[in-house]
């Protein structure tokens, strides 16, 4: 892994883990699903201008085409809106852990589905990333965090999950904006007809929910996005995965440091149990592959 690879790794996984934040600002003053949609459009066409201007076209390969179809529904329609819509009522900190299961839950569809050996180490990361999820979710259930809302995070990521599993080959044949740009529009159009059917655009403009849009917009919607295809053009999916395992303590430090949002003991013990447990899946499969 080069230092450019790392790099890549860093940036993605920082700007990912501050979704959470600014979409939990987002949601406190703006309909989720519109302004999710809102943010997919405009995401979407900056991408798909920004790589015609550099050369790329839409001259996709059959598993980029699968990848935009795909990743515009499971990923950002659903994952992101049913996300959107759970920070309604529970803070973004549990919603970032709940997100950072993704590579625990790849790691055992593999095992379980496709029969993919799993090496100790491997599993004992499955059980102490569980563990730690239901400490964490546990000690928020106590504090009266609501449950529907943790079913809705819960769903989301089980969504990631089949997207993932079913995409291959997205960031081979180049035009990697192309695609993130496309999977965007793809995701605006199944959110909004489902946005203004369930919510009127009742909006409260203030200077930082409008900082909160454009950031989420631009960064984690657009630059992560394509700084992911990158990472896993340059070093392989599974590789890239490892960085995954910072996301549960930069998605709390980031709601605290921003938000205010509390931080006990437990929660410490929980997060650096999930983050320890991603590492360690991820290694054993480092290793194997």
């Amino acid at each position: 892994m080069d230092p450019r690879a790392i790099i890549y790794g860093l940036l993605f996984a920082l700007m990912w883990s501050s979704a959470f934040t600014s979409a939990r600002i987002i949601v406190a003053e703006a309909p989720p699903i519109l302004s999710l949609s809102l943010r997919f459009a405009i995401s979407g066409v900056l991408g798909v201008a920004i790589a015609y201007a550099i050369g790329q076209r839409m001259t996709l390969t059959r598993g980029q085409w699968r990848a935009v179809v795909i990743f515009g529904i499971c990923q950002n329609a659903l994952y992101l809106g049913l996300n959107f819509v759970a920070m309604q009522w529970i803070e973004a900190s549990l919603a970032a852990i709940i997100a950072s299961c993704l590579p625990l839950l790849v790691a055992l569809a593999n095992w379980v589905i496709f029969s993919e050996r799993t090496k100790l180490l491997g599993v004992a990361g499955l059980l102490a990333g569980t563990v730690g999820v239901l400490l964490i979710m546990g000690t928020r259930l106590q504090g009266g965090a609501d449950i529907t809302g943790i079913a809705l995070c819960l769903l989301a990521v089980v969504a990631l999950t089949v997207a993932t599993l079913s995409v291959r080959g997205a960031s081979g044949g180049g035009n990697l904006l192309m695609v993130v740009g496309l999977q965007m529009l793809v995701g605006a159009a199944t959110l909004l007809p489902v946005g203004l059917a369930l919510e009127t655009w009742d909006v409260i403009w203030t200077t930082r929910l409008i900082a909160a849009l454009a950031y989420t917009t631009l960064i984690p919607g657009l630059a992560a996005t394509w700084i992911w295809f990158l990472l896993v053009a340059r070093i392989g999916a599974t590789p890239a995965a490892t960085f995954h395992f910072l996301n549960p303590f930069f998605g709390v430090v980031i709601a605290w440091a921003l938000l205010g949002e509390r931080l006990g003991p437990l929660d410490v013990v929980g997060v650096l149990i999930v983050t320890f447990g991603i590492l360690a899946v991820q290694l054993s499969r480092l290793r194997r592959t």
